[in-house]
C-alpha cells in the first residue's frame, strides 16, 4: 500500500471511527463478536503479571486499558484521537495506575527497554495504516529484554461473523458501504475508499524473522490469530 493511501486510510480511523463513533462500533457488536472480544481480551490479561508496565497501543476510548489497570502494575495508553483519548480519560478516572499519551505508535516518545508488555491487539497493525517493519521494531526497542508483545489479527474462521459486524457498522453510518465485489480473501472494502485489512501467519513469521526475537502464531478462539513475541 502506498504512503499516500496509507495517510489516507489514517486519517479515516481517527476523523470517522473515534471517540464515541469508535465506541458505538463496539455497542452494536454482535454476540460472536463479543465472545471474541472477550476472549481476545483474557488472552493478553493471562500473560499480565503484579508489577508490570504494560503499553497498549491504539488504546481508543480506554476499553482493554481499564482491564489492564486492575492487575498490571502501570499501564500507558497511546493514540492518535485526542477525541478517543478524551473518553478515555472519563473512564479512567480515578485510576491513578493508568496513563494517557497522543502519540503514534511507530514514533513513541519513551526510553528504550522501559515496558514488560506491550499490546497491539483488535487488528491494531493494520488498522494503523503504518509501516508494519516499522511498528514492529518500536515495539521491541521499548520492550524489556525478555519481555513480551503482542500483535493480534483476525482468524480466517471468523470472517463470516467480521463481515456482519461491519455491515452493522455501514448501516449505522459508522463506515461506507459495503462494496461485495471487492469484498473478498479477509479484506473489507467499503464504497467510500475505506479498507480493513488482516495480517497472516505467514505474514506475521516474515515480518518478525527480520528482528532478534523468538515469535509464535496462537489461535485463540477461532477468531484472535495472536503474534506473541518474547524479545531478545
Amino acid at each position: 500500500m502506498r504512503a499516500k493511501e496509507k495517510s489516507k486510510l489514517s486519517g479515516y480511523y481517527s476523523e470517522k471511527l473515534s471517540g464515541k463513533r469508535l465506541r458505538q462500533c463496539y455497542e452494536i457488536a454482535p454476540p460472536r463478536i463479543l465472545q471474541y472480544l472477550e476472549t481476545e481480551a483474557n488472552y493478553v490479561l493471562r500473560k499480565i503479571h503484579s508489577g508490570d508496565a504494560v503499553l497498549e497501543l491504539g488504546c481508543g476510548y480506554g476499553r482493554i486499558l481499564l482491564l489492564l489497570a486492575r492487575k498490571a502494575g502501570q499501564v500507558y495508553g497511546v493514540d492518535t484521537s485526542e477525541e478517543s483519548l478524551g473518553l478515555a480519560q472519563e473512564m479512567l478516572k480515578g485510576i491513578s495506575n493508568c496513563h494517557l499519551y497522543c502519540m503514534n505508535a511507530v514514533k513513541l516518545a519513551f526510553p528504550d527497554h522501559m515496558f514488560d508488555v506491550v499490546v497491539c491487539i483488535q487488528n491494531g497493525i493494520s488498522a494503523f495504516h503504518v509501516n508494519q517493519e516499522d511498528l514492529i521494531r518500536e515495539t521491541i526497542r521499548v520492550t524489556r529484554p525478555k519481555g513480551t508483545i503482542l500483535f493480534s489479527s483476525y482468524s480466517q474462521k471468523i470472517w463470516k461473523d467480521r463481515l456482519e459486524w461491519f455491515e452493522l457498522q455501514s448501516g449505522a453510518g459508522l463506515v461506507g458501504k459495503i462494496d461485495l465485489e471487492k469484498t473478498r480473501d479477509r479484506v473489507i472494502v467499503c464504497k467510500d475508499g475505506f479498507a480493513a485489512t488482516t495480517v497472516g501467519p505467514e505474514q506475521f513469521l516474515a515480518l518478525t524473522s527480520r528482528f532478534n526475537v523468538n515469535a509464535k502464531i496462537v489461535e485463540v478462539d477461532e477468531s484472535s490469530l495472536f503474534c506473541e513475541i518474547v524479545s531478545g
